[in-house]
């Protein structure tokens, strides 16, 4: 059984609502964000509560807004050991293969299938055998 805390940033509405309703399905608790700036702001709010996301997944380009890219360096700063996921329906774009080299702990594209985003939701949470912060892969 899944469960823990998921902010997800996407500039489509549609995807948002998909993540939203797949991810509750799966016992997560989800929060949703139009882009970078929406989501620096959430992530912050739940750090200073105290209650923390487990796992971030943020689209790598937003129209007219801050995409993935530029959101995590900047989540980076706040939290070094965030676990994020990048999604982006362009696999040819660079970070979609060297993830890790831009701070991300794994990679979505798009579209994928549910078990997919289980398995790698799963992959990034449980780090060291536990859902809490930590040094991960």
């Amino acid at each position: 059984m899944n469960t823990g805390k998921i902010l997800v940033m996407d500039d489509e509405e549609q995807i948002r609502i998909i993540f939203r309703k797949t991810l509750t399905r799966m016992n997560y608790e989800v929060e949703v964000a139009v882009d970078g700036n929406e989501m620096i702001e959430l992530y912050k709010r739940a750090k200073e509560r105290q209650k923390p996301f487990n796992a971030v997944i943020m689209d790598l380009t937003v129209a007219g807004g801050m995409g993935g890219e530029e959101a995590i360096n900047r989540l980076l700063e706040i939290d070094p050991e965030i676990r994020a996921i990048v999604s982006s329906s362009n696999i040819d774009d660079p970070i979609m293969d060297n993830f890790k080299k831009y701070g991300f702990r794994a990679a979505l594209p798009k579209p994928f299938e549910i078990d997919e985003l289980s398995k790698t939701l799963q992959r990034v949470i449980m780090v060291n055998g536990n859902t809490g912060a930590g040094s991960g892969q």
